[in-house]
């Protein structure tokens, strides 16, 4: 396959402009609000900003376009920072701020009222709604568009000084009211916020719109490329009259492509706050949160969300795509790195009835079982152990290769055991199991051939520590929870169970954030946020399966 067939339309144009010679280096930029965390959505956004730039040895900016005060906080600045910084970029000396260049910009706005080409509109934010038309109606022009050149000036200079409340002045460009593109209609260019800012502190009592400062800081930065998502693809005629308007030395080229949508979530910042706010989830990076934050406290490696956003593409097409696609790129990037651990989710007691009371042996446990390199553990084995509940049936089918009264199983890296006795309370339940061993059956030892066809893990109870696990699943039941009229509605009741588990007593020193495979149970990683000396916390990260593949398959389907 040659270069060209693997090329994206975006990498495409990218190369054609090198060829060209339009371009002896491409310059892009990342260009978050400071306005929440960032989230999926957000990764190929980064990835294709700092990538392509990579690939061609040009530079990209991480820029914070910091418009809006009331929304913005230093938290969020550094969230998005260390975030650019897990996925692996980095901007070196490139990182500014639209605030950075809030003279500029208020200096392009003198130039646009000199020109006639804005306006001070002394409008209340409702009349100007109502003058706006709708997307069948044209606009009405504003009774105080034809203000002359010298009014507007002196306005805007008394809104700098502080002079008016919020929403009593607004600079508006004079485009066309009667416009087809509703961003066209005289949009707003800056507005009075006498909020203190988290860059600028309270320097400033107005602030430039978004499109305004977008645009123009793209054009001071020398960005050739601005790539953003669709949404903003009826905004670029506004951009186009903004740099034909101030003829700055560098004009960027917008380029749209297609937003990142994942089943079984919500990217918009507005929802994520909300169940933040509402205290459905627990902050910012839940692990059930598509955020960065909640993905990288999880467990997701950084590696699988690049390599889940390659997959995905970039296009031009609109797409949402199966949760399963994002786990199966976790699974693949942590099979070959991650350690193998024993732990019981659901305990239930074996007792070996004929293994001597104060006996413990160590047993050898590979670390991997595809990667001898890094080596083995040892595991303390006792008279009394704890299984899975799961993996002991009493009216057990006949392919059930597990525990079942009078049948054997192998305990992996153990003795093969026969359950001769049933133990159960008074409601019934099964609480414990009396077993026997066979001594001569000890793995790896090689004293004995005998076999069967069940193996299961276990845990020595005088040696398990105890640690609540956290089994996540998805946050909402509806493959597009979007289309929901009503979030509550759709939110799954079981995104979250904590079990009380029993662990290998090798995870006592496991690192926070490190993962493992528990096995036959799936990959699990020490909780970040728990505080020392606490019970241990861990997360799961995702299954060893895909349990969900079929019914997100059919939830598509579905949804045409």
């Amino acid at each position: 396959m040659s270069d060209t067939e693997t090329r994206d339309f975006i990498r495409q144009i990218i190369h054609d402009d090198l060829e060209s010679g339009k371009h002896a280096e491409i310059v892009t930029r990342f260009p978050p609000e400071p306005n929440g965390y960032l989230h999926i959505g957000h990764v190929m956004s980064i990835c294709l900003n700092f990538g392509v730039a990579a690939e061609t040895a040009g530079r990209s900016y991480l820029r914070f376009d910091d418009t809006n005060p009331g929304k913005e906080s230093a938290e969020y600045v550094e969230a998005i920072e260390r975030d650019v910084r897990w996925l692996g970029f980095d901007w070196q000396d490139r990182l500014t701020h639209a605030s950075d260049y809030f003279e500029q910009l208020y200096a392009a706005a003198i130039s646009l009222v000199e020109k006639g080409a804005a306006y001070v509109d002394s409008l209340s934010a409702d009349e100007i709604r109502e003058y706006r038309g709708t997307l069948t109606e044209p606009g009405r022009n504003s009774p105080y568009r034809d203000r002359s050149v010298e009014e507007n000036l002196q306005l805007l200079t008394r809104m700098r000084a502080g002079e008016f409340a919020d929403g009593e002045q607004i600079l508006r460009a004079k485009i066309d009211m009667a416009s087809p593109n509703m961003n066209l209609r005289d949009p707003a260019l800056y507005r009075i916020r006498h909020v203190q800012h988290q860059h600028t502190g309270d320097a400033w009592s107005i602030y430039p719109m978004y499109d305004f400062a977008h645009t123009l800081s793209d054009a001071f930065e020398g960005i050739t490329h601005s790539l953003c998502t669709l949404e903003f693809e009826d905004h670029r005629p506004l951009y186009e009259w903004f740099l034909e308007q101030l003829e700055p030395v560098s004009r960027p080229r917008q380029i749209e492509f297609s937003r990142l949508n994942l089943a079984y979530a919500v990217t918009s910042k507005r929802k994520l706050n909300a169940l933040v706010e509402e205290g459905i989830v627990e902050g910012w990076n839940d692990p059930r949160m598509p955020t960065i934050a909640g993905m990288r406290r999880r467990g997701y490696p950084a590696a699988a969300l690049r390599d889940f956003v390659s997959r995905a593409g970039v296009t031009k097409k609109d797409k949402l795509i199966e949760m399963g696609v994002l786990e199966n790129c976790v699974r693949e990037s942590l099979g070959d790195e991650s350690e193998r651990r024993m732990a019981v989710l659901r305990p239930l007691k074996v007792v070996l009835t004929n293994y001597p009371q104060d006996k413990v042996e160590l047993m050898q446990a590979m670390n991997h079982p595809g990667r001898p390199e890094l080596g083995t553990r040892e595991l303390p084995f006792s008279r009394e152990l704890w299984i899975e509940q799961d993996d002991f049936m009493e009216d057990a089918p006949r392919k059930f290769f597990r525990l079942k009264p009078g049948g054997e199983v192998r305990l992996r890296f153990g003795y093969i055991i026969r359950c001769d006795e049933v133990i159960k309370d008074d409601a019934g339940d099964v609480i414990e199991l009396r077993c026997s061993y066979d001594e001569d059956t000890r793995s790896g030892s090689g004293s004995s051939d005998r076999k069967v066809k069940g193996t299961i893990h276990w845990v020595s109870c005088a040696h398990a520590i105890d640690a609540d696990v956290r089994l996540y699943d998805r946050l909402f039941s509806e493959a597009n929870p979007n289309a929901a009229d009503d979030l509550h509605s759709v939110l799954n009741e079981n995104s979250l169970e904590v079990v009380v588990a029993k662990l290998e007593p090798s995870l006592s020193t496991q690192e926070a954030g490190e993962p493992v495979q528990f096995e036959r149970l799936g990959y699990f990683c020490g909780d970040s946020e728990t505080h020392a000396g606490s019970t241990p916390v861990f997360n799961r990260i995702v299954t060893l399966r895909d349990s969900w593949a079929k019914l997100e398959k059919q939830a598509m389907q579905q949804q045409g």
